[in-house]
């Protein structure tokens, strides 16, 4: 890595790559050495054994034996390459591993600053399973996009209408070209026709066909994004700050942008048969924010409807969301999907404690209302921070650990403390100065 020159990538909790706005990920490789036909000391290193993906704006490798290490991943931009070499087939390329050469211009204007000015001739070696054509297919048709120049002048042509905007607010009553404005009623009305001309033009133009529909959309889904990582963003000390009508709307406001969706979904075309894998480290990096939400434990079946929700029409079946969730314990991921014994799956975090859950199913239980008429799911609900379906599971599996004693009635569950380890069998009526038995005998009176 002596020499390197290539930008890094930084990665998620997951090793999952964190893009660029607008950017999405068309094809996986695994397997792969980026390699350089020049000398070993030249400012383009030589990468053995990673996992490649081909991205509208750049490829990206990462080592496959060490994910989770940002540092050793690199970036090529898409637009440091100069020219693509044709994939030429012969007999000799039958029996050796597929290769795809192209060329590197170092430059600052593209993303890659070298010492050097020399152009560099870099290959990609495919030593794993994968469709080596489609993907020089896909890398022909990113690279001819230039889906990277039409975000740069998305960004330059909001700066210049904000510009624009700033100019018009301070010119009073005048207009940039130099004539009066029209003020009163009659310039509301004219404000008002411009702004639904304005309207009638976008939804002409969104409509006018699919392709532009969906850029719209995804240009949607980069603002949601975007607003949704600033509120997520936010210090302690302005939550505290808050009134809890502002603490609820933004509460809301982070919900509604959790649906929206997401930017690059994992897919079966783009992934092949790297897609269970890819799909788990998506869906580890999506599931914080809403088991956070959830007090650290989600049922697995509200994952699988918030998850497809945000794919949009790249949904995934359950039986490859069991998949992806049972890769996690081959990553370092602060998740693992947990099995209760009436069957219910969920998704919790690593830190989740059992034991903090019971200390406080106890304490709730030990109240005199609780002594007397016991505890239901709703109640524990409330205590917990959870649904009532899995507060039922944290009552069953307390039951199972001998801390609470189940009643069931035409009412439903309900949930008592457990006292017969308190009990003496030599004399059933002896009660302790002291323990749960003597609290309960204690709180019988206080509410009959």
């Amino acid at each position: 890595m002596t020499g390197n020159s290539l930008p890094a990538v930084k990665l998620t909790d997951s090793g999952r790559p964190v893009l660029l706005p607008n950017e999405i990920e068309c094809f996986f490789l695994s397997g792969v050495d980026l390699l350089s036909e020049d000398e070993p000391n030249t400012w383009f290193p030589h990468l053995k054994s990673g996992l490649l993906i081909l991205t509208t704006h750049r490829l990206l490798w990462l080592p496959e034996a060490a994910v989770a290490a940002s540092s050793s991943s690199v970036a090529v931009p898409l637009a440091s390459i100069s020219h693509i070499f044709p994939h030429k087939k012969s007999l000799k390329s039958v029996f050796a591993s597929p290769r795809v050469r192209f060329q590197v211009s170092p430059s600052p204007e593209r993303g890659v600053a070298s010492s050097g000015s020399r152009s560099v001739v870099a290959t990609v070696v495919v030593r794993g399973k994968g469709d080596c054509d489609a993907f020089v297919s896909k890398f022909w048709e990113n690279w001819r996009g230039r889906a990277w120049e039409e975000s740069e002048s998305a960004t330059s042509s909001s700066s210049n209408a904000a510009a624009r905007a700033a100019s018009t607010s301070s010119s009073g009553i005048y207009s940039s070209d130099g004539t009066v404005r029209m003020v009163g009623v009659s310039g509301i009305l004219r404000k008002e026709q411009e702004m639904w001309e304005s309207t009638d033009k976008s939804l002409q133009d969104a409509f006018q066909d699919l392709n532009a529909l969906m850029s719209k959309a995804k240009e949607m889904v980069m603002l949601a994004e975007k607003m949704r990582q600033k509120l997520l963003s936010g210090s302690s000390s302005q939550m505290n700050a808050t009134n809890d009508e502002e603490m609820g709307s933004k509460e809301e406001m982070q919900e509604l942008l959790l649906s929206v969706g997401i930017i690059s979904p994992v897919t079966k075309e783009s992934a092949g048969a790297l897609y269970h894998q890819q799909l788990s480290r998506q869906l580890a990096d999506f599931v914080k924010v809403p088991l956070e939400r959830a007090g650290g434990i989600i049922n697995l079946i509200d994952i699988y409807c918030l998850f497809n929700r945000a794919r949009g029409t790249e949904l995934i079946s359950p039986d490859d969301l069991l998949q992806a969730c049972s890769l996690w314990e081959k990553f370092d991921v602060p998740i693992v999907l947990r099995k209760f014994d009436s069957g219910v799956m969920v998704i919790q975090n690593k830190s989740h404690s059992d034991e903090e859950v019971f200390t406080k199913i106890k304490v709730l239980v030990m109240k005199p209302d609780a002594l007397r008429a016991g505890i239901s799911p709703s109640d524990a609900a409330m205590t917990l921070g959870v649904a009532p379906a899995m507060a039922k599971e944290h009552l069953l599996s307390a039951e199972s650990k001998g801390i609470l004693c189940r009643d069931v009635s035409p009412d439903g569950f309900r949930f008592y403390i457990n006292l017969f380890p308190e009990i003496d069998r030599d004399d059933m009526y002896l009660v302790k100065d002291q323990g749960i038995y003597s609290s309960w005998v204690g709180a019988i009176p206080a509410h009959g």
